[in-house]
């Protein structure tokens, strides 16, 4: 199973062997495959965004596949939050009156 996934978080681990990241929020951990992504630094504690691919694997666990990544250090994460609170809630009200 795969479903489209963006993801931007803080960087808490990464390995150059298996080119595995993994991001958290919130005590949430979630692995990024950054296979295809090249000359893009990682610095644990930096926050990154990532669009790619997610994978749900046979033992239940998620891994996104990575398709595009860049380091947003410097983002208000607060002011992010809301700003995707307000287009859910957008989203939410588009298909609500889309259907009725």
């Amino acid at each position: 199973m795969s479903m489209a996934g963006v993801n931007n978080i803080r960087l808490q681990e990464y390995s150059v062997e298996t080119a595995i990241a993994v991001i958290a929020d919130q005590g949430v951990t979630l692995k990024i495959d950054t296979q295809h992504l090249r000359e893009l630094g990682f610095r644990i504690g930096s926050i990154f965004q990532f669009i790619g691919e997610l994978h749900i694997q046979p033992d239940n666990e998620a891994v996104l596949q990575a398709r595009t990544g860049r380091n947003v250090d410097g983002i208000d994460l607060n002011l992010y939050y809301q700003s995707l609170q307000q287009l859910r809630q957008f989203q939410a009200e588009h298909m609500k009156s889309a259907t009725t």
